[in-house]
């Protein structure tokens, strides 16, 4: 009789599965992040750059004419890039169950931030009173306003995403909530940055899913509010109504319009050379601020205009695809609100550069000069890293069931 060995017993059906785990979880850390994550950061990572270089260029005229260092403007703005960008990569690994709980309390620490500006610690600048002044650093607390606004009213309509279909599940406690955080800014007269809140509350609400008939009830409240706003105002009205379009303004309130549209018109198609704007002497307020895109056209001309709007249109699509792909209402909400306000702030910018709007002291994402605009920038873009995060792991988990239903299968 002939025996048959017995193979000898193996132990890996006792390690294999915390094998498997470990295998996994170490996959899960390497896994290729999506097109859309490789999107935002790039161009947000090339705006920064873009926008310390222009910052450099268009404020060591006035530094050196003020006795200063040349590269003051510029260090203090890359301090805030140095924080910002890090922080914006961490802040893309945080899971989405913390930011859905930091909702509330991120609401509430930027009100309350901004209604530090009605303390001693407010400045008042050109008749708004929209700064704070901490350990010798001036400070724009409604720029995380607008980030903590589009994070809370995603999580709102996520938790009332089967009940939009009724005004009061879609007003309360989203319009109510949302006015009065806008209230603050209006106190200190700042039009500006609240248009941007309003746009960023309607954006919110588009993405929601809400049916016409009960979004056009907000936007209707929303341009009466404005329009209001700019009424009551006759400092607003007399720049709204200004005619730039010859030199009877000249002096007055179109002195910076004209200044902007004389600095694009002189660079032509590829600019006067970086460094070499004339306007920045003193001729154009605000040239690292609200009008840096004038300096842009001026030194890098046509080409470096549309360098920088082919980045802001990289970054739009990339946000786009990430509301467009994913299947969480919170998401979907808090990206949308995010890409208005980055994007439509670019569009009210650059528009006030070109002579579309009259000046309303916007500045443009990633380029401007202002520490706080340029971090509270980065912080929402880490946001939407985080929201693209997700995209390949729902992918990767459709993958793996229907491998797993192919494995399933038998043939007979």
């Amino acid at each position: 009789m002939t025996q048959v060995e017995r193979p000898q017993r193996s132990d890996t059906g006792n390690t294999a599965p915390g094998g498997l785990a470990a295998r996994v979880s170490l996959g899960r850390r390497f896994t290729p992040v999506s097109t859309e994550f490789l999107m935002i950061a790039s161009a947000a990572l090339m705006l920064t750059i873009f926008g310390l270089v222009m910052v450099l260029s268009a404020t060591s005229a006035t530094a050196v004419s003020q006795g200063e260092n040349p590269m003051d403007g510029a260090l203090r703005q890359g301090i805030f890039a140095v924080l910002g960008v890090p922080l914006m990569f961490l802040i893309s690994r945080v899971p989405m169950s913390f930011l859905k709980r930091m909702a509330w309390p991120a609401l509430f620490g930027a009100v309350a931030l901004q209604l530090l500006v009605f303390t001693p610690l407010g400045i008042e600048d050109g008749g708004n009173r929209n700064w704070i002044k901490i350990a010798g650093f001036t400070l724009q607390p409604s720029e995380f306003l607008k980030l903590a606004l589009a994070v809370w009213i995603g999580y709102v309509l996520m938790r009332k995403h089967t009940m939009l279909g009724t005004w009061h599940q879609v007003f309360i406690p989203v319009v109510p909530v949302g006015a009065l955080a806008i209230g603050t800014v209006i106190a200190g007269k700042d039009l500006g940055t609240a248009m941007v809140l309003v746009i960023i509350l309607l954006g919110c609400l588009f993405f929601s899913g809400v049916k016409l008939r009960l979004f056009i009830i907000p936007v209707l409240l929303g341009v009466v509010a404005v329009i209001a706003l700019a009424v009551t105002s006759p400092d607003r009205m007399r720049r709204i109504t200004a005619t730039c379009s010859d030199m009877s303004a000249y002096t007055g309130d179109c002195y910076q319009s004209i200044h902007g549209i004389w600095g694009m018109a002189s660079g032509g198609i590829f600019g006067v050379g970086l460094g070499n704007s004339q306007e920045k002497y003193g001729w154009l307020p605000a040239a690292g601020n609200d009008f840096i895109f004038a300096i842009v056209g001026e030194e890098l001309g046509l080409i470096g205009c549309i360098v920088v709007l082919a980045l802001f249109t990289l970054f739009t699509i990339g946000a786009f695809h990430v509301i467009r792909k994913t299947t969480d209402p919170f998401i979907r909400v808090a990206a949308g609100g995010i890409t208005v306000w980055i994007t439509g702030q670019a569009v009210f910018n650059i528009g006030v550069v070109i002579g579309l709007f009259p000046v309303m002291g916007v500045p443009l994402p990633f380029m401007s000069q202002g520490g706080t605009a340029l971090l509270a920038v980065l912080i929402a873009c880490g946001v939407l890293l985080s929201f693209a995060r997700t995209i390949p792991v729902a992918e990767g988990r459709s993958a793996g069931r229907a491998a797993s239903a192919g494995r399933g299968k038998v043939t007979r």
